[in-house]
């Protein structure tokens, strides 16, 4: 809506305020730009939260992980990125729903990370001590 428009709007409220009980011009006045300025307030777009580059449910897949704030693609998503747009994993993750336990890394990644820890067997290394 215009300007011109509110204005227009917040005069015939005053007018009619005005019609009901006795009112000054300074009053007249001071009532108009507040009309104005409450008008303006309530016909201004709502700011919206930035909406994701992706959906959040395909953000991690098999070869890579997107980052839902950019869009840029990583293999694994670290905080030096993160940084980038102010945010910690954890803050990261609670912004777009994802659960705490949620690895940034890609799918395959983990895969391949959990066979290799799997294969070397640490734990029973370390009772054979």
């Amino acid at each position: 809506m215009a300007n011109t428009d509110i204005i227009q709007q917040a005069l015939e409220i005053a007018r009619a305020q005005a019609g009901v009980r006795p009112m000054t011009a300074q009053e007249v006045a001071a009532y108009v730009s507040e009309l104005t300025v409450a008008l303006e307030t309530a016909m201004a777009p709502e700011e919206s939260a930035p909406a994701p580059a992706v959906d959040p449910k395909n953000s991690i897949g098999e070869t890579y992980v997107t980052c839902l704030e950019c869009g840029k693609k990583f293999k694994v998503m670290g905080n030096r990125h993160l940084k980038t747009h102010g945010l910690t994993a954890k803050e990261y993750k609670a912004k777009w729903g994802l659960k705490k336990g949620t690895s940034l890394a890609a799918k395959s990644l983990v895969r391949l990370r959990r066979k290799k820890m799997q294969d070397m067997r640490l734990w029973e290394r370390r009772g054979a001590k």
